[in-house]
């Protein structure tokens, strides 16, 4: 791409020999173990360069499981210095597959499973109000809001209130006191309008009463220390802020319709999100909804636990049931007030479709979450995959929609629907 095009879309340099910029985890790609040819390996990874060659990814991390076996696990680009403002001279960090990313909203499918492992300990009901567990929630005619409402994002309070400062997403009480305070546009649950961070406060604000522990801590006791991660942790530590990837605004800049849909979502511009992404006050907070930090690796085994019926490694991390919960449809396919698209949710998961849905086509038994739209986690239990693109760049609409669809496509189509005495017992 040339200079001129490469600034008008906002990308990265692209090197034409991409192994050059390329690492691989050999022992950690299985693929004959569970009967996959190098050729569907070679096709997946064709599909991520192609993406990767859109210019819009500075770094990209990518796993890929199969009845349990990770069969690609790579990364290729940067994770800082390759974004599309620096200049030549700028020092360049390689993007590896141990590289902490941000998850941003993935991170929603985690902490959706963290509550309903609360139920399963007896300590929630998804059907009681939040102002059970919170009282001063109950403000403003929100008194009828349920925990599995927040979840599913029927609560009606999609967003924080306009003109907050941004300063306030990393505090913890005021952000709190402005969404106990807030009045919601809706209290029935009848429509769906996408919660792009306010229902992660809710949810921890509960978690936390119920508990008597942080949400942090909880993660780190029932997940990320069964699970034997080393990242995977909200925000992440001040003396590893060097080793988390830079975010990068990328991509034509959104002009309206689309702008006003993206400061609806997120609350400001395009622009405005990476500043604040790159902030190491954000960086450092708790942010459940937003700002877990973590590899591809470590998202595609949290969706291959929940494959398994809530185990890893002999080790039980949830019932079979409190997956299934998780992962059960709430509701008809419906038009989402916030993204002005049609989605399919649980309480807690973005789900799949037939006969083409948000992981692919046939993807009725698939379900996950989407991180500033282009990062894509998922699972599908009649393929028997667990599936983490990860990625450095945010861009909205652009030249790369086709190479990220196309990748979706693909995992599809290399991965036909099992029969169904062999699928994962969560394939409901």
């Amino acid at each position: 791409m040339n200079p001129i095009a490469r600034r008008a879309l906002h990308s990265c340099k692209v090197p034409k020999d991409l192994s050059t910029v390329t690492q691989r985890d050999t022992a950690g790609e299985r693929p004959e173990a569970v009967g996959i040819d190098t050729r569907t390996v070679d096709t997946i990874w064709k599909s991520v360069e192609a993406l990767y060659r859109t210019g819009v990814h500075p770094g990209i991390q990518i796993s890929v499981r199969h009845r349990g076996e990770q069969i690609l696990h790579r990364a290729i680009g940067h994770a800082s210095g390759n974004g599309p403002h620096d200049t030549a001279g700028t020092p360049t960090v390689a993007m590896t597959t141990d590289t902490p990313i941000c998850y941003f909203s993935a991170s929603k499918a985690v902490t959706a499973l963290l509550m309903h492992m609360l139920v399963e300990q007896g300590l929630v009901n998804l059907m009681d109000p939040v102002s059970y567990y919170c009282p001063e929630f109950a403000q403003n005619g929100k008194r009828t809001i349920t925990v599995h409402q927040i979840l599913s994002h029927r609560g009606g309070i999609p967003s924080i209130p306009k003109e907050t400062p941004i300063e306030v997403l990393w505090d913890q009480e005021e952000i709190w006191r402005l969404l106990c305070e807030s009045r919601a546009i809706a209290v029935d649950g009848a429509k769906v309008a996408y919660h792009a961070i306010t229902g992660g406060y809710v949810l921890q604000r509960v978690l936390e009463r119920v508990t008597g522990d942080t949400i942090e801590n909880y993660l780190d006791k029932h997940i990320r220390q069964p699970m034997g991660m080393k990242w995977f942790t909200y925000g992440i530590q001040p003396e590893n802020l060097h080793e988390l990837a830079t975010n990068y605004a990328t991509g034509p800049t959104p002009r309206f319709p689309v702008s006003w849909i993206v400061n609806r979502a997120l609350g400001g511009d395009i622009s405005t999100v990476e500043e604040v992404t790159n902030n190491p006050l954000f960086q450092e907070a708790v942010i459940p909804a937003g700002n877990l930090c973590g590899t591809a690796e470590e998202m595609g085994r949290f969706f291959q636990m929940m494959l398994n019926g809530g185990t890893w490694k002999g080790k039980r991390i949830c019932s079979e049931i409190t997956v299934r919960r998780a992962i059960q449809q709430f509701g008809s396919l419906q038009i989402d007030r916030t993204m002005m698209i049609p989605m399919r949710f649980s309480a807690g998961m973005m789900l799949g479709g037939n006969p083409v849905g948000m992981w692919g086509q046939r993807s009725r038994y698939a379900f996950g979450h989407v991180g500033l739209i282009n990062k894509l986690c998922w699972a599908d239990a009649a393929r028997d995959i667990s599936v983490s693109l990860l990625n450095t760049g945010f861009p909205i609409v652009g030249h790369h929609i086709p190479a990220l669809g196309k990748f979706v496509y693909t995992i599809a189509r290399e991965f036909p629907l099992r029969p169904e005495s062999e699928r994962p017992a969560v394939a409901v």
